[in-house]
């Protein structure tokens, strides 16, 4: 007699987490703002179809790391659940909100990434502004006044350890792109692209060589988490981190309005979707370090 056997079960999953502790549109019946603890997994090369949300409200009145603390461990035996292991890092986003979130983190052992390099939870947040907050009671319909723009800080020349002998513009397509999971790559930052955008849609980016650093220069541009890059005035700036700002190099001023009106068209036809890549050379035929990155608008 042969016997069914049970299907396997899924392997198990490490995934960094991505973070949003904040305020929402919406009113609650007391009249104060609801408040939101959101976590998503980041997509994970190993198994990118598979993914870990969690949503929890947080009253108002008590908004705070203690509170924190006790949702997230929450949401790690609900990852447990789901076939996830705790995640290794863990990015918040928002800078105001920094402090909380690194005083619940550190009561679970869980480490801390100040990054913008949360761009899963970006495109999920967008998705429940424009599908899900609406439709709930005590929306607030309209425009809101806008937060305060925090002054945008000076960039900052790189290190002299972090510098490369040059750099050039660069251009690939998006279905080389797709690609990049698969290459020999000593650091990289990768992340899913759009499913909308077309194969041969040409995205710009960054090339940077150093003949005798290239690979102790990929590690720290790792360690950044670059998140896009910019043209201010004639200068080349690599935005990292929550609000690190620093500079490549200065453009000439025909240069840098090219380059600047070609990072505006990125966002708007490939999503903002920018690279960057350290090599040795430029004949170098992979890369010691490559990350893609995302020009999205700043919250």
């Amino acid at each position: 007699m042969i016997q069914a056997t049970e299907p396997a079960s899924p392997a198990r999953l490490q995934a960094d987490w991505e973070l949003d502790y904040y305020s929402r549109p919406i009113l609650e019946e007391d009249g104060k703002k609801r408040w939101e603890l959101l976590i998503c997994s980041s997509p994970s090369g190993a198994d990118p179809e598979r993914s870990f949300q969690w949503v929890m409200r947080c009253p108002a009145s008590s908004v705070n790391s203690q509170w924190l603390k006790t949702a997230l461990e929450q949401a790690l035996e609900q990852a447990d659940a789901e076939g996830f292991d705790p995640p290794r890092k863990i990015r918040c986003w928002r800078s105001s909100m920094r402090t909380m979130v690194q005083r619940a983190a550190e009561q679970l052992g869980l480490e801390l990434i100040p990054s913008r390099r949360c761009y899963a939870l970006v495109e999920w947040l967008q998705e429940r502004e424009s599908t899900v907050y609406p439709e709930e009671e005590g929306y607030m319909a309209g425009p809101l006044a806008p937060p305060p723009q925090p002054i945008q800080p000076v960039a900052v020349p790189l290190p002299e350890a972090a510098r490369g002998d040059s750099w050039s513009w660069a251009s690939l397509p998006i279905g080389v792109l797709r690609e990049a999971m698969t290459w020999d790559t000593s650091f990289s930052g990768l992340v899913p692209l759009p499913a909308s955008l077309d194969d041969e849609l040409m995205v710009s980016g960054l090339r940077l060589f150093s003949a005798s650093r290239s690979l102790a220069i990929a590690g720290w541009v790792s360690g950044l988490e670059p998140v896009r890059l910019e043209v201010s005035g004639q200068q080349l700036v690599l935005e990292a981190g929550q609000e690190d700002r620093w500079l490549l190099g200065q453009l000439e001023s025909e240069e840098a309005e090219v380059a600047a009106a070609a990072f505006l068209a990125a966002r708007g036809q490939a999503a903002g979707v920018q690279f960057l890549a350290v090599q040795s050379s430029p004949d170098q035929p992979g890369f010691d370090g490559f990350w893609i990155l995302r020009d999205l608008p700043d919250a």
